[in-house]
């Protein structure tokens, strides 16, 4: 071969290389994108399936409430008082959760692949790296049992588990909300000082109690080897302060329809609107005690006051923001024209409502309290700013959230006890937490009934405190505060006992209220206007004062001369409360529409029903007794709207001043 041919091969292998690593690159190129292409569209696929199957899961709780409602209008229209519609959430959930535990077998997925590494936690979130493109993986939760073995279904009962944030953000606000926004205030102001006994020191005396008796329970087990893990005297308190929730729907349910006796329904739904929100901070206050030094489970006192500081100012700041947003709406009803576009008006009602939740959790206050506070604030002052239109709405639309939200929970309930895949049984814990829960209400009830008769009028008789003894069932917020964490063994445990209490209180104690009432020979059909009330003896007498100390009293009174003419249309007015040099201020704030005085004297009675109101708040020199005999809200005559002959009356002669214009004007 000679030079020059030597020299042209060389060249034409030169130019061969680069192209057949053009070639190879394209080959490596094209083969990634058709990978990439499938899994794409394998991803689109499960997707899509995904989203299927959370349909189907959604489809079932509908059916769910659906076969609730209808079984309730049976149980209306034939009387049935046995089963409230929250037991019956409760067995249909698991009639439901027995089915996808056991009847229901969906084929293994071949696409998922097991792999192995040693860790020492579980990480929130793992980075998977295939072929250069990194894959993001949140974690969901174990997929075997305690055993190791694997759990029939696992995919399906984990997509039927929601996360529990869900029933904090979505669910509880309309719950609590309603249960301050439909409070009957007459009746819950004048037993404000047992309500507010029973709520703080009764619940921490109940979780106190509880967490005792439990922790000796825990010692006996560790003792004959029943235990299985680690149980801690600050997990015995922390079940204490969940089990100390009351939430007594079945029983207040039934205390409406038969009309009980209203100091009776006032102390027990009192209570319970109330414990509910002492019984989360409390919780709250126990997971943050935190003692210095290795060991955390051991007494420290600087520990235990910070978690009493931090009880204290959690609450304080809740019921602070709650009440800041319940004022605040009330401002911009009143001080706007947004009454005369209903739908307007109903919808920021309801956001600014259902924020104030949300704004306490951010702010790391507790949205419970906050949410509570803001609807009692709302239906104090805000109700009396809004349109007939927008009063009935907003009631009619808490009133449904309440019932949806609070039957959906409880069938929930019912389908966890199957579709949960760590449940921790252990029978001689169980017994324990059933004799831990009845001392811990006994103690809550008797020895502070006791007491609090000391300085009532109206006695708290024995078999007031009977029922109330009998009335403490658990429900959503035991719920709810048990499935938040159960990570840990003994959460765990605790989360299996509750939903086992909630099951037997609910049947049990809710089924048996009507025999319970007629046993204690307790009031039914008592109409909820009037003013009478029975001494333990039997006999009959007319209270028109309340059972409120001094403090509260001046606290209605200034919330009657300033509070309510300065947020609502009603009251008195600004110009002839305040101050003659505050004039020009006080006409500013008062409200163009103007209630005048329904206890001014000479004012015609409206109808025979109503006449002994009047006459009360004709003849009371107390202002306090002038104004709850109408629910705390005084009457207002707007000038577009017609008066109603039932609530309003014509008003009086007219008599302005010539230097006030807008004082009397209608």
């Amino acid at each position: 071969m000679t030079r020059c041919q030597r020299r042209r091969t060389s060249v034409s292998g030169a130019f061969m290389l680069p192209r057949l690593l053009c070639l190879l690159c394209f080959a490596v190129i094209s083969l990634a994108e058709e990978n990439t292409e499938m899994v794409n569209v394998a991803t689109e696929r499960k997707a899509e399936e995904s989203h299927r199957q959370d349909s189907a899961n959604l489809l079932i709780f509908i059916i769910l409430l659906t076969l609730t409602i209808l079984t309730i209008w049976l149980f209306k229209h034939r009387r049935f008082r046995f089963l409230h519609e929250t037991g019956l959430a409760m067995i249909y959930g698991l009639f439901v959760g027995i089915i996808l535990r056991f009847g229901v077998h969906l084929p293994q997925d071949l696409n998922d692949i097991t792999l192995t590494c040693a860790m020492n936690s579980s990480p929130t979130t793992i980075l998977v790296n295939v072929s250069g493109r990194f894959y993001e993986y949140s974690l969901k939760g174990e997929v075997r049992d305690s055993k190791g073995h694997d759990v029939p279904n696992a995919e399906m009962l984990r997509k039927v588990t929601f996360d529990p944030e869900v029933f904090f953000n979505i669910l509880l606000p309309p719950i609590i909300f309603h249960a301050g926004y439909s409070l009957k205030r007459r009746h819950f102001f004048r037993n404000l000082g047992s309500i507010l006994s029973y709520a703080f020191v009764g619940t921490v005396t109940s979780c106190f109690v509880t967490g005792l008796v439990m922790y000796g329970c825990v010692v006996f087990l560790k003792v004959i080897g029943q235990l299985g893990g680690d149980f801690f005297f600050t997990d015995c308190l922390f079940f204490g302060a969940i089990v100390s929730a009351t939430d007594p729907v079945t029983v207040l349910a039934i205390f409406n329809e038969l009309k009980v006796d209203v100091d009776l329904y006032a102390l027990l739904f009192g209570e319970s609107v109330l414990n509910d929100a002492v019984a989360i901070v409390l919780s709250s206050s126990i997971v943050a005690y935190q003692p210095e030094g290795d060991n955390r489970h051991t007494f420290d006192g600087s520990a235990l006051l910070k978690s009493l500081g931090v009880f204290l100012g959690v609450f304080s700041g809740s019921f602070a923001m709650g009440a800041a947003t319940g004022v605040m709406t009330a401002l911009v009803t009143k001080f706007t024209k947004l009454r005369d576009f209903p739908l307007l008006e109903t919808a920021l009602f309801f956001l600014m409502s259902w924020s104030t939740f949300l704004l306490a959790e951010a702010c790391g206050f507790t949205g419970v309290v906050a949410v509570l506070f803001c609807g009692i604030t709302q239906a104090h002052y805000t109700y009396n700013n809004l349109s007939a239109e927008s009063k009935s709405r907003s009631k009619q639309l808490f009133e449904l959230l309440d019932f949806l939200a609070e039957n959906f929970i409880f069938s929930y309930m019912g389908l966890t006890l199957f579709s949960f895949q760590h449940h921790v049984f252990n029978p001689l814990f169980i017994i324990g937490a059933f004799l831990a829960i009845f001392l811990g209400r006994a103690a809550n009830i008797y020895p502070l009934s006791f007491l609090l008769n000391l300085g009532r009028k109206n006695k708290i008789a024995s078999n007031f405190q009977h029922v109330m003894m009998f009335s403490g069932l658990r429900g959503a917020m035991t719920f709810a505060l048990s499935i938040r964490d159960t990570a840990t063994y003994a959460r765990q445990m605790m989360f299996s006992t509750t939903l086992l209490i909630v099951f037997f209180t609910v049947w049990v104690c809710g089924g048996g209220t009507t025999p319970m009432l007629s046993l204690m020979h307790i009031r039914v059909g008592v109409d909820t206007d009037q003013d009478n009330s029975v001494t333990p003896d039997g006999m009959t007498q007319k209270s028109t004062k309340h059972e409120s100390a001094w403090p509260f009293r001046l606290w209605y009174t200034f919330d009657h001369n300033y509070l309510k003419p300065f947020l609502t249309h009603s009251g008195p007015p600004l110009t002839s409360t305040l101050p003659a040099c505050c004039g020009p201020i006080a006409r500013c704030l008062t409200s163009s529409i103007v209630s005048f005085p329904f206890y001014a004297h000479g004012m015609p009675t409206p109808s025979t029903s109503q006449a002994g109101l009047c006459s009360l708040a004709r003849t009371s020199d107390d202002p306090l007794d002038r104004e709850l005999v109408f629910g705390g809200t005084r009457l207002v005559l707007p000038t577009d709207d017609p008066s109603d002959p039932l609530t309003s009356f014509p008003p009086p002669p007219p008599s302005p001043p010539l230097s006030d214009p807008l004082r009397h004007r209608v």
